[in-house]
């Protein structure tokens, strides 16, 4: 995985959701690097990181190990959100004595329906070669009705070429690997290290429905909600979500 790594302190990876890079945490690193060793990764068919054809939760883990051991890092604190947070979290199951600290952001360990067909339709039907700008770019998204604040999170990916435009994912990648990215493997094993769940208060991706099997994988988790805001929760309200994260880390 392509990383950055900030600040001095204790190792703390961050990890972004589907179609993001490691931008997308950015601000939450900055507020905690007085702290902490921040460590903000592109995961796999993201941001500048490889193209591969499979993502399971299982690999995405191993690469999170490897990163570990690339950076000399026994043990690290973990923070996702959306997808991120499920890649935190399998990393904390299947390898639980490198992680000391959980954060998972708008996420339950569970598999989830599939909800990104439209999303998927307009990154695919981009015209790239024949759009000028970002406002062309734009207008396509909008057409095809994905709402200005999801599109622009969308375009922030596009990049420019020899030849206009390119997406930085991999789309077919992502594509390929979406069954495995929106389900969730059986785990037998527990984390029950430290761990924080904080969700969205207008977002569905967390409910009461989730609740036995999220304690049954993660016992000692604590929750917290972020009320007026959706699943793009560390966005919306961006020094809420850092204060309880660093609040969070820095306890003990």
């Amino acid at each position: 995985m392509h990383y950055t790594t900030n600040g001095s302190g204790p190792a703390v990876i961050l990890i972004h959701g589907l179609f993001g890079d490691l931008d997308n945490l950015k601000a939450l690193g900055k507020t905690l690097e007085d702290s902490f060793t921040v460590v903000r990764v592109d995961v796999v068919n993201h941001g500048n990181s490889e193209h591969v054809s499979s993502m399971t939760y299982q690999t995405l883990a191993d690469d999170v190990k490897q990163l570990l051991s690339t950076l000399n890092i026994n043990e690290a604190i973990l923070v996702g959100h959306s997808m991120g947070g499920k890649i935190a979290m399998a990393t904390a199951l299947f390898y639980p004595e490198c992680v000391t600290k959980l954060v998972v952001a708008d996420i339950a360990p569970v598999a989830y329906n599939s909800r990104h067909d439209k999303v998927f339709n307009a990154l695919e039907t981009m015209p790239l070669t024949e759009i000028n700008d970002r406002r062309d770019a734009l207008t396509h998204m909008r057409s095809l009705d994905i709402d200005e604040g999801t599109a622009q999170f969308l375009l922030k990916s596009l990049k420019r070429s020899d030849h206009g435009f390119e997406w930085k994912m991999n789309l077919a990648g992502l594509k390929q690997s979406y069954n495995d990215i929106i389900g969730w493997p059986t785990f037998t094993t527990q984390y029950t290290g430290p761990c924080l769940l904080i969700r969205g208060g207008d977002s569905d991706y967390v409910t009461s429905a989730h609740r036995s099997a999220i304690i049954e994988q993660f016992p000692t988790i604590k929750a917290k909600t972020i009320e007026g805001t959706g699943h793009w929760l560390h966005a919306q309200k961006t020094s809420i979500f850092n204060r309880i994260v660093k609040d969070f880390l820095v306890s003990n």
